[in-house]
């Protein structure tokens, strides 16, 4: 790592966000496997208590799978504006230490307490503070990761959950990135891990035994990053103004779509949803999409970019039109989504953040 500027950032994880907010508010809950979603045929887990993590049942899984694994599991419906408002009370808490805080998520975010407004010269007291308070404010637990940028502290956050912390302070970091499994990289997903483990890269260290060269001819313009982030390097800042990129809305349906016509009346609902959404968010943009998930599970994306900023319901819907008999339809459709991208929020600017070179105290 050099010279590189150290900063010290702490990554916030909430624990089990959804299922942990449903436990807390009713007691008949705790302690039981919970799965936030719905159990129907088409229904999703969006979030599962680790008492229904033990069986195996994870966000994104099917509701069906999930109480194939776990048939005591209970059902929760989702009450998003709850959440919203559990997750605005322990942002509150985090600019208390810090401006520079960077929500990732309802239930996750970074924060740079390089300097900090409790003038504590120790990230990792800071970080235990924090998750004291959120406990004690709000009466949820939370994870939390230290080190010096965004990505190794991302990975330490789940190292001891849930309700820990770890720290990895800068002489650390390179070792405990090249004991690393691969897979507990953050940013590489299984099909990633697969290639590396053909291409003999099981740990950081191996990663860390590859050229350049090798990495960029076999992952293109990740292979850099994965160059650069096994030594340590991720110069990524803290941003407290996060810009919007997209907004998107989607449906899935109870019984699957075998005709354009049916098609079309779902997607005028979806138009009608996200011209709310882009009113609401004060934005408009130039590119739709058109994303359609089929019966096998299959993804496809169809793109329009317009010479013009749109957000209104009619133009939208007219676009998508022509970007769904763009070609033909190739099995029933399970899911329809509509999203806007390429906005005209790019002229924000992102708070400056001032480099400074410290002296560490982890």
């Amino acid at each position: 790592m050099g010279n590189e500027l150290h900063r010290k950032i702490i990554h916030i994880d909430m624990d089990a966000f959804f299922a942990s907010v449903e436990q807390m508010d009713n007691p008949e809950l705790r302690g039981k496997p919970i799965a936030v979603g719905g159990g129907s045929e088409r229904g999703v887990v969006a979030a599962a208590s680790y008492e229904a993590r033990k069986f195996g049942v994870r966000s994104a899984l099917s509701g069906v799978l999930a109480k194939k694994y776990c048939p005591q599991l209970i059902f929760v419906k989702p009450r998003f504006s709850r959440y919203k408002e559990i997750s605005q009370k322990i942002r509150k808490i985090f600019f208390e230490y810090t401006n520079l805080v960077e929500p990732l998520s309802l239930d996750e975010a970074y924060l740079d307490v390089t300097t900090n407004k409790k003038n504590n010269p120790s990230a990792t007291l800071i970080a235990k503070e924090i998750r004291k308070r959120i406990f004690k404010e709000v009466g949820l637990n939370a994870s939390a990761g230290i080190s010096i940028n965004k990505f190794v502290a991302k990975i330490a956050s789940d190292i001891n959950k849930p309700n820990g912390q770890k720290t990895i302070p800068p002489e650390e970091v390179i070792l405990f990135l090249e004991e690393l499994p691969i897979e507990k990289f953050y940013g590489i997903g299984k099909v990633t891990a697969t290639k590396m483990y053909h291409l003999g890269i099981f740990t950081g260290k191996d990663l860390k035994q590859k050229s350049l060269e090798f990495l960029t001819n076999h992952f293109k313009s990740s292979g850099e990053y994965y160059y650069k982030i096994v030594r340590g390097i991720h110069q990524s800042k803290v941003k407290p103004n996060r810009i919007q990129k997209s907004v998107a809305a989607e449906h899935t349906f109870t019984k699957n779509l075998t005709s354009e016509i049916y098609m079309l009346e779902r997607l005028d609902k979806i138009a009608e949803e996200l011209e709310n959404r882009l009113k609401k968010s004060k934005v408009a943009g130039k590119t739709v999409t058109l994303k359609i998930k089929y019966s096998d599970f299959s993804l496809q994306t169809r793109s329009k970019t317009l010479p013009f900023f749109v957000k209104d319901k009619d133009i939208l819907l007219a676009t998508v039109k022509d970007l769904l008999f763009q070609e033909k339809i190739k099995n029933s459709v399970r899911l329809l989504g509509i999203s806007v991208t390429n906005l005209n929020n790019q002229t924000k600017k992102e708070e400056k953040v001032i480099d400074v070179q410290l002296k560490f105290e982890f």
